[in-house]
């Protein structure tokens, strides 16, 4: 059966947020806190190397209307890097989304079932389908009304390879009380993402408000199911994390606004990994004016470009 992680948000996730809020109000243990962190590391990497993390990614290519070949040879419109043969089959694009029709005597795969021709349902919708070759599989993507082939490698070398992640040393200030200070209505946020022309707009229930260092700092917050979410830059961000900056979680508060920002969970978005994810990058507002040195630093030696 076919297993789909969140672009954003991950179940072992939400629960290392859940556990970090709940010592909010309580004694804080910082050994606790700190094993707390180790733990939510290791969950993230683990999740990095899931078959359909974001480290099996090795193609992202746009697609108009119109039909596209496809597969290893130059001659293709679309070609396909890893282990693909010479000539798999064509797209063809619509308004409605994507079709694929197989070349003859090719093993491609829906489900473990071979096909000869399939719509691809994209994986913003209820049942988005994946396609298989070997060790191929792809998938549609939409944003904002274009679509993509997404390809990746299960067999990627870059994945046995990846790690361990780079982090600052675990610090509790940087673990803070943060106050949601609520618009009179949600807005859309318009966020820029790291694809040229393609914005991320999330629902934004307020800004949340801390301090750090005796200072007061706040960071617009977008609601991700049960979730607030972040995307916010630092002075980090000019040497030492992800320059488009980096993402953090925390559990939506209850009527008296209260939550926690744990930067040691902060972390970098696919797009630190490889060219082929769609992630937004830190609008000027959420860009602090202090370094936060907690949570996931960038190492460019763990970014891939594939050779076309």
């Amino acid at each position: 059966m076919k297993k789909r992680l969140t672009v954003w948000l991950t179940a072992p996730l939400i629960a290392a947020i859940l556990a970090s809020c709940s010592q909010s109000g309580a004694t804080f243990d910082a050994s606790a806190h700190a094993q707390e962190v180790l733990e939510w590391r290791a969950g993230r990497m683990q999740r990095l190397k899931d078959p359909y993390g974001y480290l099996t990614q090795i193609g992202l290519y746009w697609l108009e209307t119109g039909t596209y070949s496809f597969g290893s040879a130059e001659t293709n419109n679309v070609v396909f890097d890893g282990n693909a043969p010479p000539d798999i089959g064509v797209f063809t694009v619509t308004d409605d989304g994507v079709s694929m029709t197989v070349s003859p005597g090719i093993d491609v795969r829906s489900d473990g079932v071979q096909v000869d021709e399939i719509e691809i349902a994209a994986d913003t919708t209820e049942h988005g389908v994946t396609i298989t070759y070997g060790s191929l599989a792809w998938t549609v993507v939409e944003r904002a009304g274009r679509y993509g082939v997404r390809l990746r490698d299960f067999e990627h070398p870059f994945v046995e390879s990846f790690g361990p992640l780079p982090y600052f040393d675990i610090d509790p200030a940087f673990r803070v009380e943060a106050t949601l200070r609520r618009y009179d209505e949600p807005k859309i946020a318009n966020v820029g993402t790291v694809i040229e022309g393609l914005g991320y707009h999330p629902s934004s229930p307020g800004v949340v408000e801390f301090e750090i260092g005796g200072q007061t700092y706040d960071l617009e917050a977008y609601t991700s199911g049960d979730s607030l979410f972040y995307v916010f830059g630092d002075r980090t961000s000019e040497d030492a994390t992800y320059g488009a900056g980096r993402f953090l979680y925390s559990i939506t508060p209850g009527e008296d606004g209260k939550t926690v920002l744990d930067f040691n969970k902060s972390y970098s978005p696919p797009c630190a990994f490889n060219d082929f994810s769609t992630c937004p990058v830190a609008s000027p507002r959420n860009r602090l004016p202090i370094r936060i040195e907690a949570g996931e630093k960038y190492d460019p030696k763990f970014h891939y470009s594939a050779m076309h």
